[in-house]
C-alpha cells in the first residue's frame, strides 16, 4: 500500500528553493522532496513531447505524474467540438503525453470538469467517450458540481466503478452549486485526493481581478489536516495506492501543508533526488 503526497505545480512553491541552483532547477529540487507532482501547463495547451522527454530525465526513476486534461477536452474554454474533433484532441493529447507513460511514470490523467458540467445524460455520454478514447491508461475524474452527489452519490460512484477510472477526493469550500463536499468513494485501485483550501470567498470570486491569486489562497491548521488522517485510513484499506495533491498554492502554502501531512502520517520517501547545496548562497 503505497501513499504518495505532492503539490500542483513545481513552480510556486518558493519554500523548498532556498538557493540560486535549486531556483534554476526547480523540478529536481522539488523531486528532492516529493515523489509525485500534477502538471498544469497541459490544461492550458497540448504539450510537446520535448517537454515531457525533458520531465522525466530531471526526475528519479521511482518519481510519476499526474497530468491534468486539456481545458478543450473539459468544456472549460465552453469550445462546441464535433465528436470527430473531439476524438482527435484526445489523440493528439495521448500522442503528447507518450514520453511519461513509455517511461513508466504516469500516475494518471485528471480530467477536472467545469462548475457546470452536471448531470446530465449528454455528460453521461461525455464521460463514456472519454474512458474509451483514452483506452487503459489511467483516468480520474474530478467533479466541480454538487449534483454528481446531492441526490446521485451511489449511482455516480457504481458509474465510475463501471467505467473503472478513479473518484477525484476534494477538500475544498463549501462554496454552493460550483463546489463538492467531502466525499471519500473510491471506484477501483486507487485514489486521487486533491486539497484546494477553504477559501470560501476566493472560490466564488468569478471574474475579480485578482480571482485565480486568491482562490487557493488557505493554509490549513494541523487540526485541519489531522481529519484527515482517520478518512486515510480507511480508504487505505480499498485501494494499492493514493496520491494526495495540495493545490493551495496562492499564498505558497501547499508545500508546508503537504510536508505536515506527511509528518502526521509519519511517511519518509526513498529514492528521491538527493537534497542540492550551493556553497556560495552560503556565504
Amino acid at each position: 500500500m503505497t501513499v504518495l503526497i505532492g503539490l500542483t505545480g513545481w513552480g510556486d512553491h518558493p519554500s523548498l528553493y532556498k538557493s540560486s541552483k535549486e531556483r534554476n532547477q526547480k523540478l529536481k529540487t522539488y523531486s528532492s522532496h516529493f515523489p509525485v507532482v500534477e502538471i498544469d501547463s497541459s490544461f492550458y495547451a497540448i504539450q510537446s513531447q520535448a517537454n515531457y522527454r525533458k520531465w522525466v530525465e530531471e526526475t528519479p526513476d521511482n518519481f510519476s505524474f499526474v497530468i491534468k486534461a486539456f481545458q478543450t477536452i473539459t468544456g472549460h474554454d465552453r469550445k462546441k467540438l464535433t465528436n470527430r474533433e473531439a476524438k482527435e484532441l484526445v489523440e493528439a493529447f495521448i500522442t503528447s503525453i507518450q514520453p511519461v507513460i513509455e517511461a513508466g511514470k504516469l500516475n494518471t490523467v485528471l480530467f477536472q470538469f467545469p462548475p457546470w458540467f452536471d448531470v446530465k445524460q449528454r455528460h453521461i455520454d461525455k464521460l463514456k467517450k472519454i474512458k474509451q478514447w483514452m483506452g487503459d491508461i489511467p483516468i480520474a475524474i474530478e467533479f466541480r458540481n454538487r449534483s454528481w452527489y446531492e441526490a446521485h452519490q451511489q449511482e455516480t460512484a457504481d458509474f465510475l466503478k463501471q467505467l473503472q477510472v478513479t473518484h477525484t477526493i476534494c477538500d475544498e469550500p463549501q462554496a454552493g452549486q460550483g463546489s463538492i463536499p467531502i466525499v471519500t468513494d473510491t471506484t477501483n485501485d486507487r485514489a486521487l485526493i486533491r486539497f484546494h483550501g477553504r477559501n470560501v470567498h476566493g472560490w466564488n470570486n468569478h471574474g475579480q481581478e485578482d480571482w485565480r491569486a486568491v482562490r487557493f489562497l488557505y493554509r490549513y491548521n494541523e487540526a485541519e489536516l489531522q481529519e484527515w488522517i482517520e478518512r486515510i485510513q480507511t480508504i487505505k484499506k480499498h485501494v494499492k495506492e493514493i496520491t494526495i495533491l495540495f493545490n493551495n498554492n496562492s499564498g505558497g502554502d501547499a508545500a508546508d501543508n503537504a510536508k505536515q501531512l506527511l509528518a502526521l502520517l509519519n511517511i519518509h520517501y526513498k529514492g528521491l533526488h538527493p537534497k542540492q547545496i550551493d556553497f556560495f548562497d552560503l556565504l
